[in-house]
């Protein structure tokens, strides 16, 4: 028996109206949505699964940092610097609010980007190498 952690299975992100985000996650990020009632949209996005939660207005998966500054608790991955970019372009022209192109002094450029309800994410432009491996 393994007795280490094999994965990330499940992500709960807090929103304020499921019905809306969902169509928000479907719309912008191509995700599936596979189950949806009052409380809880279940979506399958970048080989995992998202359940978005109903909770309180303006709760969010964001925190701050002990400089003062609002940061993201979940990083994406692309294969490449030009896939970042495509990437970005796209989110632009759905009209998701994304952030600059960073260099943040180590392998890879990032940029950060917000749901419906100011859920903060990460895109790194490096991909995993077990990822790459499968």
């Amino acid at each position: 028996m393994n007795n280490r952690l094999l994965r990330v299975g499940t992500t709960y992100i807090p929103v304020s109206n499921v019905d809306l985000a969902a169509k928000w996650y479907v719309e912008k990020l191509d995700a599936q949505l596979n189950y949806k009632d009052e409380d809880k949209a279940i979506l399958d996005l970048a080989d995992q699964s998202f359940f978005l939660v109903k909770s309180k207005e303006k709760e969010t998966t964001n925190f701050i940092d002990a400089y003062g500054n609002e940061r993201f608790s979940l990083t994406f991955e692309v294969d490449g610097k030009e896939a970042l970019k495509l990437l970005r372009e796209s989110l632009k022209e759905r009209e998701v609010q994304v952030g600059e192109i960073e260099n943040r002094g180590h392998a890879g450029i990032n940029f950060v980007f917000s749901d419906v309800d100011g859920n903060r994410f990460d895109v790194w432009s490096e991909l995993s190498p077990t990822f790459k491996r499968e």
